[in-house]
Protein backbone atom coordinates (compact mmCIF):
# COMPACT_ATOMS: atom_id res chain seq x y z
CA UNK A 1 0.00 0.00 0.00
CA UNK A 2 1.31 3.25 -1.01
CA UNK A 3 0.69 6.11 1.28
CA UNK A 4 2.58 9.26 0.22
CA UNK A 5 2.98 10.39 -2.96
CA UNK A 6 3.71 13.85 -4.61
CA UNK A 7 0.76 15.21 -7.33
CA UNK A 8 3.39 16.97 -9.83
CA UNK A 9 0.68 17.63 -12.66
CA UNK A 10 -2.04 19.95 -11.04
CA UNK A 11 -2.46 21.86 -8.05
CA UNK A 12 0.86 20.48 -7.23
CA UNK A 13 0.71 19.12 -3.82
CA UNK A 14 1.78 16.17 -1.31
CA UNK A 15 -0.86 13.83 -0.54
CA UNK A 16 -0.83 11.09 2.08
CA UNK A 17 -3.31 8.05 2.68
CA UNK A 18 -3.79 7.32 6.31
CA UNK A 19 -5.67 5.11 8.52
CA UNK A 20 -8.95 5.87 10.83
CA UNK A 21 -11.79 4.49 12.81
CA UNK A 22 -14.67 3.32 10.87
CA UNK A 23 -16.61 5.19 7.85
CA UNK A 24 -19.68 7.00 9.86
CA UNK A 25 -21.88 5.84 7.28
CA UNK A 26 -19.93 2.86 5.79
CA UNK A 27 -22.85 1.77 3.17
CA UNK A 28 -21.87 3.25 0.07
CA UNK A 29 -23.19 0.19 -2.62
CA UNK A 30 -19.72 0.94 -4.66
CA UNK A 31 -17.16 1.39 -1.59
CA UNK A 32 -14.85 -1.00 -0.17
CA UNK A 33 -12.25 1.19 0.52
CA UNK A 34 -13.59 1.29 4.34
CA UNK A 35 -11.50 -2.33 4.25
CA UNK A 36 -8.46 0.07 5.24
CA UNK A 37 -10.10 1.13 8.29
CA UNK A 38 -9.09 0.04 11.86
CA UNK A 39 -10.97 -0.21 15.46
CA UNK A 40 -7.29 -0.53 16.84
CA UNK A 41 -5.98 3.64 17.88
CA UNK A 42 -2.38 2.49 18.44
CA UNK A 43 -2.45 0.53 14.91
CA UNK A 44 -4.03 3.83 13.47
CA UNK A 45 -1.47 6.10 15.11
CA UNK A 46 1.75 4.23 14.67
CA UNK A 47 0.97 3.87 10.75
CA UNK A 48 -0.17 7.42 10.07
CA UNK A 49 2.70 8.72 12.12
CA UNK A 50 5.07 7.10 9.74
CA UNK A 51 3.43 7.88 6.38
CA UNK A 52 3.39 11.75 8.24
CA UNK A 53 7.16 11.71 8.10
CA UNK A 54 7.10 11.81 4.76
CA UNK A 55 6.11 15.22 4.56
CA UNK A 56 8.37 18.05 3.12
CA UNK A 57 6.50 20.94 2.76
CA UNK A 58 7.51 21.11 -1.17
CA UNK A 59 4.54 22.70 -2.15
CA UNK A 60 3.52 24.22 0.58
CA UNK A 61 0.05 22.07 -0.17
CA UNK A 62 -0.83 19.06 1.71
CA UNK A 63 -3.95 16.52 1.23
CA UNK A 64 -5.19 14.04 3.89
CA UNK A 65 -7.04 11.13 2.79
CA UNK A 66 -8.65 7.94 4.67
CA UNK A 67 -11.06 5.48 3.91
CA UNK A 68 -14.28 7.75 5.41
CA UNK A 69 -13.74 11.10 7.02
CA UNK A 70 -10.89 13.41 8.24
CA UNK A 71 -13.12 13.33 11.52
CA UNK A 72 -12.52 9.80 11.71
CA UNK A 73 -8.58 10.63 12.33
CA UNK A 74 -7.46 10.00 15.68
CA UNK A 75 -6.47 12.92 17.63
CA UNK A 76 -3.12 11.96 18.02
CA UNK A 77 -2.80 11.73 13.93
CA UNK A 78 -4.62 15.12 13.72
CA UNK A 79 -2.07 16.91 16.21
CA UNK A 80 0.86 15.75 14.32
CA UNK A 81 -0.74 16.93 10.81
CA UNK A 82 -1.26 20.35 12.92
CA UNK A 83 2.68 20.03 14.26
CA UNK A 84 3.73 19.41 10.45
CA UNK A 85 1.34 22.17 8.75
CA UNK A 86 3.55 24.64 11.45
CA UNK A 87 7.09 22.78 11.22
CA UNK A 88 6.70 22.52 7.04
CA UNK A 89 4.83 26.01 6.48
CA UNK A 90 2.09 24.05 5.05
CA UNK A 91 -0.20 26.88 3.69
CA UNK A 92 -3.38 25.05 2.02
CA UNK A 93 -5.07 21.66 3.16
CA UNK A 94 -7.03 19.56 1.15
CA UNK A 95 -9.18 17.10 3.48
CA UNK A 96 -12.75 14.95 2.45
CA UNK A 97 -15.59 14.75 4.60
CA UNK A 98 -18.91 12.74 3.91
CA UNK A 99 -21.88 15.04 3.96
CA UNK A 100 -23.03 13.75 7.89
CA UNK A 101 -20.28 15.92 9.16
CA UNK A 102 -21.30 18.78 7.59
CA UNK A 103 -21.84 21.43 10.43
CA UNK A 104 -19.21 20.37 11.50
CA UNK A 105 -16.32 21.69 8.97
CA UNK A 106 -15.59 24.64 10.80
CA UNK A 107 -14.24 22.78 13.79
CA UNK A 108 -11.73 21.83 11.55
CA UNK A 109 -10.81 24.77 9.92
CA UNK A 110 -10.27 26.45 13.55
CA UNK A 111 -8.27 23.75 14.42
CA UNK A 112 -5.57 24.05 11.48
CA UNK A 113 -5.15 27.34 11.27
CA UNK A 114 -4.63 27.47 7.35
CA UNK A 115 -7.45 27.91 4.47
CA UNK A 116 -9.19 24.37 3.82
CA UNK A 117 -10.38 22.81 0.79
CA UNK A 118 -13.27 20.55 1.54
CA UNK A 119 -13.70 17.74 -0.81
CA UNK A 120 -16.89 15.63 -0.46
CA UNK A 121 -17.71 12.02 -2.61
CA UNK A 122 -20.59 13.52 -4.95
CA UNK A 123 -20.82 11.21 -7.00
CA UNK A 124 -23.40 12.78 -9.18
CA UNK A 125 -25.99 15.29 -9.02
CA UNK A 126 -28.54 13.20 -10.25
CA UNK A 127 -30.62 12.47 -6.44
CA UNK A 128 -32.08 9.33 -7.10
CA UNK A 129 -28.44 7.75 -8.62
CA UNK A 130 -26.86 8.85 -6.18
CA UNK A 131 -28.83 8.23 -2.76
CA UNK A 132 -30.61 5.26 -4.21
CA UNK A 133 -28.64 3.29 -6.51
CA UNK A 134 -25.35 4.12 -4.74
CA UNK A 135 -26.53 4.40 -0.74
CA UNK A 136 -24.43 7.74 -0.92
CA UNK A 137 -26.55 9.24 2.26
CA UNK A 138 -25.51 12.63 0.74
CA UNK A 139 -29.39 13.97 0.75
CA UNK A 140 -28.84 17.72 -0.42
CA UNK A 141 -30.95 18.53 -2.61
CA UNK A 142 -29.23 21.74 -4.79
CA UNK A 143 -25.83 22.47 -5.98
CA UNK A 144 -25.76 25.88 -3.53
CA UNK A 145 -26.77 23.80 -0.41
CA UNK A 146 -23.54 22.13 -0.86
CA UNK A 147 -21.48 24.84 -1.85
CA UNK A 148 -22.67 26.39 1.80
CA UNK A 149 -20.67 23.54 3.05
CA UNK A 150 -17.97 22.01 0.75
CA UNK A 151 -15.71 23.39 -1.93
CA UNK A 152 -14.53 20.33 -4.38
CA UNK A 153 -17.23 17.73 -5.18
CA UNK A 154 -15.48 13.88 -6.00
CA UNK A 155 -17.14 12.86 -8.95
CA UNK A 156 -17.97 9.32 -10.03
CA UNK A 157 -18.07 8.16 -13.79
CA UNK A 158 -18.72 4.80 -15.81
CA UNK A 159 -20.74 3.13 -13.48
CA UNK A 160 -23.65 0.54 -15.25
CA UNK A 161 -27.20 2.49 -15.18
CA UNK A 162 -25.62 6.00 -15.78
CA UNK A 163 -26.68 7.84 -18.89
CA UNK A 164 -24.84 10.12 -21.28
CA UNK A 165 -27.13 12.76 -20.06
CA UNK A 166 -26.82 12.07 -16.26
CA UNK A 167 -23.01 12.61 -17.05
CA UNK A 168 -23.07 15.85 -19.17
CA UNK A 169 -25.66 17.11 -16.46
CA UNK A 170 -22.74 16.55 -14.09
CA UNK A 171 -19.75 17.81 -15.78
CA UNK A 172 -21.72 20.89 -16.36
CA UNK A 173 -22.81 21.67 -12.49
CA UNK A 174 -18.80 21.10 -11.47
CA UNK A 175 -17.01 23.10 -14.61
CA UNK A 176 -20.11 26.26 -13.94
CA UNK A 177 -20.03 26.03 -9.97
CA UNK A 178 -16.79 24.90 -8.49
CA UNK A 179 -13.00 25.76 -8.55
CA UNK A 180 -12.01 22.35 -8.15
CA UNK A 181 -13.09 19.26 -8.18
CA UNK A 182 -11.86 15.61 -8.90
CA UNK A 183 -13.38 12.96 -11.39
CA UNK A 184 -12.63 9.33 -10.70
CA UNK A 185 -13.62 6.87 -13.38
CA UNK A 186 -14.91 3.98 -11.45
CA UNK A 187 -12.96 0.75 -11.27
CA UNK A 188 -14.44 -2.81 -10.50
CA UNK A 189 -14.13 -3.74 -7.12
CA UNK A 190 -14.93 -6.34 -4.66
CA UNK A 191 -18.74 -4.57 -4.80
CA UNK A 192 -21.72 -5.42 -7.01
CA UNK A 193 -21.54 -1.96 -9.03
CA UNK A 194 -19.81 -2.57 -12.00
CA UNK A 195 -18.05 -0.86 -14.70
CA UNK A 196 -19.67 0.17 -18.27
CA UNK A 197 -16.98 0.11 -20.45
CA UNK A 198 -18.82 1.81 -23.30
CA UNK A 199 -19.98 4.49 -20.99
CA UNK A 200 -16.39 4.70 -19.80
CA UNK A 201 -14.84 5.13 -23.58
CA UNK A 202 -17.62 7.89 -24.42
CA UNK A 203 -16.34 9.64 -21.24
CA UNK A 204 -12.28 9.66 -22.24
CA UNK A 205 -13.36 10.49 -25.47
CA UNK A 206 -15.84 13.43 -25.12
CA UNK A 207 -14.30 14.82 -22.14
CA UNK A 208 -9.99 14.01 -23.01
CA UNK A 209 -9.84 18.02 -22.43
CA UNK A 210 -10.84 18.20 -19.12
CA UNK A 211 -7.32 16.46 -18.56
CA UNK A 212 -5.62 20.06 -19.44
CA UNK A 213 -8.18 22.17 -17.09
CA UNK A 214 -5.87 23.44 -13.79
CA UNK A 215 -9.72 23.10 -11.63
CA UNK A 216 -10.19 19.09 -12.68
CA UNK A 217 -8.15 16.14 -11.46
CA UNK A 218 -9.38 13.32 -13.35
CA UNK A 219 -8.61 9.58 -12.44
CA UNK A 220 -8.80 6.84 -14.75
CA UNK A 221 -7.15 4.34 -11.93
CA UNK A 222 -7.45 4.46 -8.47
CA UNK A 223 -3.87 5.15 -7.93
CA UNK A 224 -3.41 7.87 -10.49
CA UNK A 225 -2.47 10.03 -7.16
CA UNK A 226 0.00 7.71 -6.34
CA UNK A 227 -1.20 6.12 -3.26
CA UNK A 228 -3.60 3.16 -2.25
CA UNK A 229 -3.17 -0.24 -4.14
Amino acid sequence: MDRYSVIENKNKREIVLLKGFPCIWGKCAFCDYIEDNSTIEDEINKVNFEVLSNITGKYKVLEVINSGSCFELPKQTLSRIKEIINEKKIEKLFLESHWCYRNKLNEMRDFFGVPIIFKIGVETFDYDFRNIILNKNARFKTVEELKNHFDSPCMLVGIVGQTKEMIDKDMEIILNNFEHATINVFVNNSTSIRRDEEIVKWFVEKYKYLDDNPKIDILYNNTDFGVGD
